[in-house]
């Protein structure tokens, strides 16, 4: 199993960043896989995570109507649509994937994770 989280970059308060996860050898379909983040000084935390039967989660109250989490099974692809993003999201963005059906804002259950993809929001 190989997670690929790319997407990141420097944008200004109030832009949009859309992150994408490339799974391989891990089916999206079956397990739950979401997104954490960690920022500096800062433990890591869950920020979305979605899961059959039609469960999308976002962890955080100050995210929920700013990110979005979606899955394309055609193309192995998990994305995180951020939008209004403000200094409190810079941090360094993973994608980590289940074993099982679910969602959990737990780093300890999910087996499978990327190599993160750094997000700086800053003027």
């Amino acid at each position: 199993v190989q997670l690929q989280a790319s997407g990141g970059g420097l944008v200004q308060p109030g832009g949009s960043l859309s992150l994408s996860c490339q799974a391989s050898g891990y089916s999206l379909d079956e397990y739950a896989i979401g997104w954490f983040r960690q920022a500096p000084g800062k433990e890591r935390e869950g920020v979305a995570c979605i899961s059959r039967p039609e469960i999308r989660l976002i962890y955080a109250d100050s995210a929920k109507d700013r990110f979005t989490i979606s899955t394309d099974s055609a193309t192995h692809t998990l994305y995180l649509q951020m939008d209004k993003l403000e200094p409190e999201d810079t941090a360094v963005y993973f994608c980590a994937g289940r074993s099982y059906v679910g969602c959990s804002k737990s780093i300890q259950m999910y087996d499978y994770w990327g190599q993160g993809t750094k997000v700086t929001v800053s003027s």
